[in-house]
C-alpha cells in the first residue's frame, strides 16, 4: 500500500517530465501483452470466470483501500450509474469473456482478436448514422483481409466446437469493449478514474462470484493449483493495478494517436511469448496476417482519433 501511494504521488509530481509518459506507454505495451500469457496459464487449471472474479476482487480491493485511507469523496448518483454500466461492459463482459476465451484458443490469437475493437466502434457508429471516412473504410477492408490470412492456419480448428466457442467469446469481448469506449466518450464525468476502476472491479467480482457459485462452476480455493495462484497474482499486480495506473497516466499525458500504440504491440508480445513458452503456433500466415491486421487497425484508429 505504501508503494502504491508513493508511486501515485511520484507520477503526479513528474507530470512535466518528457520521458515518463513514454515509459508508461512502453510498460502498457509489454505488460498487457504478457497478461494474455498469464491468463492462458491460469485458466488451464481452473474455471476461467472464477479466475476473473478473484483477480478483480483483489485488484479492486487494493484501489478501494487506498482511496478509503485517502478519504476520497464517493461518487454521486450519475457517477454511480457510469460505474455500474462500465463494470458490466469492461470487467464482467470484456475482461471476463476474453479470459474465458483463451481457455479454448491460443493467447496470441486472443490478443489479436482483442486488438480489433476499433473496428466495432466504426461499425457501431455507421449503424448509428455516422459517416465513415475513406480511411476507416479502407482500414476495415485491410483488417478483414488480415484476419482471413490469420485464420487460414486455423480452418481445421473450426471443426472443434470448443475452438468456435473461444472465438465467439473473444469477439463478444471486443464488441463490449467498443461499447464501453463509446459510452465513456459520450458520458464523461469528473470522478477519479482510478477510484472508478477499483469500484468497477469490486462490483464485477461480486456479481461473477455469485454467478459461478449459483451455477456450480466454481471449485474450492484449496483445489486451485499453485501455478494458477501465481498467474492470478501476476494479473492483479501487472494487469489490474500498475498497468492501469500507467494506462490512465499515458492517456492524460500523450497525444491520443501515440497513447493508442499499445494496441498494436500487445498482440506481438503475446504471440512472441506464447510461441516460446507454450509452443503456440506462429506461422508465416499468422505473422503476415497479423501485420496486415495491425496496418488496418492503424488506419481505423487514425480515422477515429481525427473525428
Amino acid at each position: 500500500m505504501a508503494y502504491f501511494s508513493v508511486f501515485h504521488e511520484y507520477i503526479k509530481r513528474k507530470k512535466s517530465a518528457v520521458g515518463l509518459p513514454f515509459i508508461a506507454l512502453c510498460w502498457i505495451s509489454f505488460f498487457w501483452g504478457t497478461t494474455w500469457i498469464a491468463s492462458k496459464e491460469g485458466v488451464k487449471h481452473m474455471p476461467a470466470m472464477q479466475l476473473v472474479a478473484i483477480r478483480q476482487l483483489f485488484g479492486g480491493a487494493i484501489y478501494l483501500i487506498y482511496f478509503l485511507i485517502k478519504k476520497s469523496p464517493w461518487p454521486n448518483k450519475r457517477q454511480w450509474r457510469n460505474i455500474l454500466i462500465l463494470s458490466v461492459l469492461n470487467f464482467m463482459l470484456s475482461n471476463g469473456l476474453s479470459t474465458w476465451g483463451v481457455k479454448y484458443i491460443s493467447s496470441g490469437l486472443g490478443a489479436i482478436i482483442g486488438s480489433i475493437f476499433p473496428l466495432w466502434i466504426v461499425i457501431i457508429s455507421f449503424f448509428r448514422g455516422d459517416k465513415i471516412s475513406w480511411k476507416a473504410a479502407l482500414g476495415l477492408f485491410i483488417c478483414f483481409s488480415g484476419i482471413c490470412v490469420i485464420f487460414y492456419d486455423y480452418l481445421n480448428d473450426f471443426l472443434n466446437p470448443e475452438f468456435r466457442f473461444g472465438i465467439l467469446l473473444s469477439v463478444i469481448a471486443t464488441f463490449t469493449w467498443a461499447l464501453s469506449s463509446i459510452y465513456i466518450r459520450e458520458n464523461k464525468t469528473n470522478f477519479n478514474p482510478y477510484f472508478s476502476l477499483g469500484l468497477q472491479m469490486l462490483i464485477s467480482s461480486i456479481v461473477i462470484f455469485s454467478v459461478t457459485n449459483i451455477n456450480g462452476t466454481a471449485i474450492p480455493l484449496v483445489e486451485i493449483p499453485t501455478i494458477s495462484w501465481w498467474s492470478i497474482a501476476y494479473l492483479i499486480v501487472f494487469g489490474s493495478v500498475l498497468t492501469f495506473i500507467a494506462f490512465i497516466y499515458a492517456l492524460e499525458n500523450l497525444p491520443k494517436e501515440v497513447s493508442s500504440l499499445y494496441a498494436y504491440i500487445n498482440p506481438m508480445v503475446a504471440l512472441f511469448f506464447g510461441y516460446f513458452l507454450f509452443n503456440e503456433p506462429f506461422t508465416v500466415s499468422i505473422a503476415i496476417g497479423g501485420f496486415i491486421t495491425i496496418t488496418g487497425l492503424y488506419l481505423v484508429n487514425k480515422a477515429i482519433k481525427t473525428k
